[in-house]
């Protein structure tokens, strides 16, 4: 493997978000995001960073430094001493927008789910449909944002329906996270929806009510209500599913 990675860390945590909120998962984050969203937990991870960390006890949070840029020989000696010991439900590769290192990625998740069979899940900001298809033959789940302009401040409803189109042909699992403030034009949400529906009516959707920043204040639930019940006209399956690892402490 000659490419290298901008890690921002290596853990083993619960999955706070979507469908599979509550699942343990070993989670590798990369440095770098093209977005900036508004209500972003994780704004620390924009810039491609000196200096990582990796666990050292899963689940302990005793972390040591590492180095960047990282290989791929050193991203599998450390992902796997996180694989022992401990039943996980998948690696969650995130960011950051982790689908900018699709060069890494398209060359290292073929050694990765040889030598640790989980299956990989991506978190992405779903707008780089080009660079999903150099990893989608490795992806097992993806968990794909939709940014609303009205609560993000991010405009990418064509990369969007490009990225969803893509995955959706390739037959892997998907589902929609679309995260909703007191700020959500339902003009915006029914655009989402309608190209959602246009490709699969199936597909999950979730609306993620925002954990509140000062930019983004949290719905009402009279306006949660609503929103589901106009979800529900487009497509079949839509949860309402509020981000828990800031319950837990795990940020």
């Amino acid at each position: 493997m000659s490419q290298t990675a901008n890690l921002v860390e290596i853990f083993s945590a619960i999955q706070g978000e979507g469908p599979y909120l509550g699942e343990r998962q070993i989670f590798l984050r990369l440095g770098g995001c093209d977005l900036r969203c508004r209500f972003c937990d994780s704004a620390h991870t924009w810039r491609p960073q000196g200096q990582g960390r990796v666990e050292l006890t899963p689940g302990e949070r005793d972390f040591q430094p590492v180095t960047n840029p990282v290989t791929g020989a050193q991203m599998l000696t450390w992902l796997s001493h996180q694989a022992q010991g401990l039943r996980h439900q998948a690696i969650s590769i995130t960011g950051g927008e982790p689908l900018l290192q699709a060069d890494f990625l398209a060359e290292f998740l073929p050694t990765l789910t040889t030598q640790i069979p989980l299956p990989i899940y991506l978190e992405t900001g779903g707008h780089r449909p080009q660079e999903l298809a150099q990893v989608l033959p490795w992806v097992h789940i993806i968990a794909m944002d939709y940014k609303l302009p009205s609560v993000s401040g991010e405009n990418h409803h064509h990369a969007h329906q490009a990225f969803l189109t893509e995955a959706v042909g390739a037959g892997v699992e998907i589902f929609v996270k679309i995260i909703v403030d007191q700020h959500t034009q339902t003009s915006e949400l029914g655009e989402a929806l309608g190209m959602i529906q246009a490709i699969d009516p199936e597909i999950l959707v979730i609306l993620q009510p925002v954990t509140p920043r000062p930019a983004s204040p949290a719905p009402t639930p009279g306006q949660v209500l609503a929103w589901q019940k106009f979800a529900q006209t487009y497509v079949q399956q839509v949860r309402v599913i509020p981000q828990t690892h800031p319950l837990l402490g795990q940020l």
